[in-house]
């Protein structure tokens, strides 16, 4: 009997280990997105003066590396997740969120 009823803390061990799937999902999903968001970085160039723009070199670098980030920061997420490091599991997990964010920030900003 005393091995049929999960503690609290297991039962949310569960649960965030399930959310961690779930996030790796999302973020494998979003991959391909970047990797289209890839093939059309250069259109980033087509007004006249934006390769003097930083701000258009800085969504360049944004739109190239973005599916990168959304491959590499799972990985990393889950080794963090077996050395029982949560903290810092959720905190690489949430690094193609805000780098997703600010390419749209800084994509706001360039003309064209």
């Amino acid at each position: 009997m005393a091995r049929g009823l999960k503690t609290i803390a297991e039962r949310e061990q569960r649960t965030r280990f399930i959310l961690l799937i779930l996030a790796t999902l999302v973020c494998v999903g979003l991959a391909p997105v970047g990797a289209v968001g890839t093939l059309f970085s250069p259109l980033v160039f087509d007004e006249r003066g934006n390769l003097l723009n930083p701000l258009a070199w800085l969504g360049f670098f944004l739109m190239i590396t973005f599916w990168i980030v959304c491959l590499v920061a799972p990985f990393v997420a889950w080794v963090y997740w077996r050395r029982g490091r949560e903290q810092m599991t959720w905190s690489v997990m949430s690094a193609p969120l805000i780098w997703g964010l600010l390419m749209v920030i800084v994509l706001q900003f360039i003309p064209g």
